[in-house]
């Protein structure tokens, strides 16, 4: 058995079950506009404004690099109709927003980015759309 494969299986015995409890679970994914967006609108206009106009570049973000990346690079080559498999994968995610989290603090406590084509606002955009993909793979929609 191969190094990887063996520490895989070590994680796994010490994994919790990753089933999701959430209510989002039981949302429509259909949208409807509610009456705390609506009060969020008319209270504070401009937050609201540039929350909605960073979620679009979540998107567009988010959609060039799945046609750069697919769906194997987050199921890991396995079959996510397999709870193991699943709860792989979304070890993955939780290694990646880890590995964003310590990029973030290294940022603010350097001072200075090192990768010049990666800035905060990058990395903050990352940790939101992993944290999106997480939600697709706790609902089964990761396919």
């Amino acid at each position: 058995m191969s190094d990887s494969k063996k520490k895989y299986e070590e994680m796994k015995e010490n994994t919790p079950n990753w089933k999701s409890s959430s209510t989002y679970n039981n949302v429509n994914l259909k949208y409807d506009t509610s009456e705390p967006e609506i009060s969020v609108k008319k209270t504070y206009p401009e937050v609201s404004e540039c929350f909605s106009e960073l979620q679009k570049q979540q998107l567009n973000l988010f959609s060039k690099k799945m046609m750069d990346y697919g769906l194997g690079n987050i199921s890991l080559g396995g079959n996510l109709n397999s709870l193991d498999d699943k709860n792989y994968a979304l070890q993955g995610i939780q290694i990646r927003l880890t590995d964003k989290v310590n990029r973030l603090k290294n940022l603010f406590k350097n001072g200075e980015n090192f990768v010049k084509d990666e800035s905060v606002e990058d990395t903050f955009m990352d940790i939101a759309n992993y944290g999106i993909i997480g939600l697709l793979l706790l609902k089964d929609k990761w396919k």
